[in-house]
């Protein structure tokens, strides 16, 4: 039986577990960077879990797992797959690879050989020695690791992972991705009953993600996945989106605030949160952190802030974070900070309650979290 994965960022997979768990699969084990789990039916699941999951990276189908210590074994254990389930005869595929502490650690070479190996099952299929590759695209991933090897078709699309939401046209320097501000919000337990603030909002994510979260938007209703051209009845498709668009909440009404000292920022997150619409349930100002006004007695914060690398931009930053200190303490708000700082909380004179590691992109961060 064929099964899904969730990729997820480093420290969130238990994050995208409960999402998956939230949306009906079963057998579901989260492992490190991923989320394996089963579908009743796999179209269905397929076309669900793209349009549902926010805080993952993008949606596998997994072909197979295997032990592979030689190139033949890899080669014979890749054509016994069921390739032709998926790929038809005009299908364009590829292959990528990755291997991490294999004998098979020559990455072009896996590559060839489950091209290879992919080839001679389709051409037992349909019957032919050649294929035009014209159709609709298939990028299989080999994974070695150690002495297994682990072979997906990603169903979401290459260079077009769960973040593009669709909502995102332009953006500022650095910005956060929508799965990681996804997971923020989540990890805060923000369920759009309650204030929410970003008195540092650039381009305008995570007030975004937040103002997608209370309503029940699914985060993937106003895009396309490459899956949608393969072999999946429309049908399914049909029904997954008319499914999202009946779960969205009309009868809320979310108290959104997000500010930012430039300019030019808040007008692009304006634009943005427009183009997500969510534009409604927002209220953008152009203010310094020390100009901010709660919007309400208790509420949610979260924020990420500028962080500095150079000797005067980290002065500048430890200014920021003393006034997040002076706008919060004593407050009744939940505060979530990520920062790769590690001065951070003698610069907000305060104490984290809880810290969690995290990889925003590349960067090694922590997010403080004050109750």
């Amino acid at each position: 039986m064929l099964t899904l994965i969730a990729t997820a960022a480093f420290g969130i997979e238990a994050v995208v577990k409960r999402e998956v768990a939230a949306l009906g699969f079963s057998d579901i084990h989260c492992l490190d960077g991923r989320i394996e789990f089963s579908a009743a039916n796999l179209h269905e699941g397929i076309a669900r879990a793209n349009l549902w999951l926010r805080s993952a990276d993008r949606v596998l189908l997994k072909m197979g797992e295997f032990p592979a210590t030689t190139f033949d074994e890899l080669f014979e254990r890749t054509k016994a797959l069921p390739w032709e389930d998926w790929i038809p005869a005009d299908g364009k595929f590829t292959v990528t690879g990755k291997s991490v502490r294999s004998g098979l650690f020559s990455v072009p070479d896996v590559q060839s050989i489950v091209k290879k190996a992919v080839v001679e099952k389709l051409k037992q299929k349909y019957k032919t020695n050649w294929f035009k590759e014209t159709g609709a695209e298939y990028t299989i991933q080999a994974a070695l690791l150690k002495d297994t090897a682990t072979l997906t078709i990603d169903t979401t699309g290459v260079g077009n992972g769960l973040h593009k939401r669709g909502y995102r046209a332009r953006a500022t320097r650095a910005p956060m991705k929508e799965t990681m501000a996804a997971a923020l919000i989540e990890l805060s337990q923000y369920r759009g009953n309650r204030a929410f603030l970003d008195p540092c909002c650039g381009s305008g994510t995570l007030p975004i993600e937040a103002a997608l979260m209370a309503k029940n938007i699914a985060p993937g209703l106003s895009r396309k996945f490459v899956s949608e051209q393969w072999q999946i009845p429309q049908a399914v498709w049909k029904e997954a989106r008319k499914a999202a668009f009946g779960a969205i909440r009309t009868d809320v009404e979310p108290i959104i605030h997000a500010a930012d000292i430039d300019p030019a920022a808040v007008e692009l997150a304006q634009a943005n949160a427009e183009l997500a619409g969510v534009d409604d349930c927002i209220v953008f100002e152009n203010r310094p952190i020390i100009q901010t006004i709660l919007p309400a007695e208790t509420g949610i914060a979260i924020i990420n802030p500028p962080y500095g690398e150079r000797l005067g931009q980290i002065k500048e930053a430890e200014a920021l974070y003393a006034q997040l200190g002076n706008l919060f303490n004593p407050t009744k708000w939940n505060v979530y900070v990520i920062t790769p700082d590690e001065f951070f909380e003698s610069s907000y004179k305060k104490k984290a309650r809880a810290k969690r590691k995290l990889f925003n992109g590349m960067i090694k961060t922590d997010y403080y979290q004050y109750f």
